[in-house]
């Protein structure tokens, strides 16, 4: 399994939205970026991902995990350039992990998060997965 980080703006959708979104999930569409869309090309269904709060918040609260694999964004209308993938909320966060403090940790240093930071997604290393969980107090973080 591979892991990944998906950012939003919680003012266009927040981690309470995702969450409300239940089992089903919802399709992480929008993301007009080659890289990021290539990410979502290499997902399968249960990797697990941070939901990360851009611009207001700054954070990471919550893990959830891929349940449906690339398909075409239906925000993207006839370009079929753009595809997406469905995410569901797996768990909050126990303790939010700041962008001050994975910057602060040199563990991190080489995050997609820090030399990245505008990739809205992105991949983390099983080392970084491991670190950004037991920063936030994720016991038993899953995998």
């Amino acid at each position: 399994m591979a892991h990944w980080l998906y950012k939003s703006e919680p003012s266009s959708w927040s981690w309470q939205q995702q969450k409300a979104a239940g089992e089903k999930g919802t399709e992480w569409t929008g993301v007009r970026n080659y890289l990021a869309r290539n990410n979502m090309r290499a997902m399968q269904i249960g990797d697990k991902g941070f939901f990360y709060h851009s611009n207001d918040g700054l954070e990471i609260v919550g893990i959830v995990e891929v349940c449906a694999l690339a398909h075409p964004d239906s925000t993207a209308k006839d370009d079929p350039r753009w595809e997406c993938v469905d995410i569901r909320a797996v768990r909050d966060m126990p303790k939010l992990v700041s962008l001050k403090d994975i910057k602060a940790n040199p563990k991190l240093s080489q995050m997609a998060l820090v030399t990245s930071m505008r990739l809205s997604v992105q991949p983390v290393t099983d080392e970084e997965w491991l670190e950004v969980c037991r920063m936030g107090e994720l016991d038993n973080p899953p995998v």
